[in-house]
């Protein structure tokens, strides 16, 4: 097993440091918007309108992560 040891000098590096601890906070809330879309794409009754809009925002929202790559399968 392996152990990282992250240091931080605060306050210079306080940015750095709230994005690091707030990592799984971050994964958890993109894994509720991937499951919410999932929900609306599979299970909802829209118009072709907002199931285009679905579409269009699930497409997105994946290729952002992919394009920071961010896998969200746990």
């Amino acid at each position: 097993m392996a152990k990282i040891k992250m240091i931080f000098n605060l306050p210079e590096d306080q940015a750095e440091f709230d994005l690091a601890i707030q990592g799984g906070k971050m994964y958890s809330a993109l894994w509720d918007i991937s499951q919410e879309i999932r929900t609306l794409w599979k299970y909802e009754e829209l118009s072709e309108e907002e199931w285009n809009m679905v579409e269009r925002i699930r497409d997105k929202f994946y290729e952002i992560l992919d394009d920071n790559q961010i896998k969200l399968d746990k």
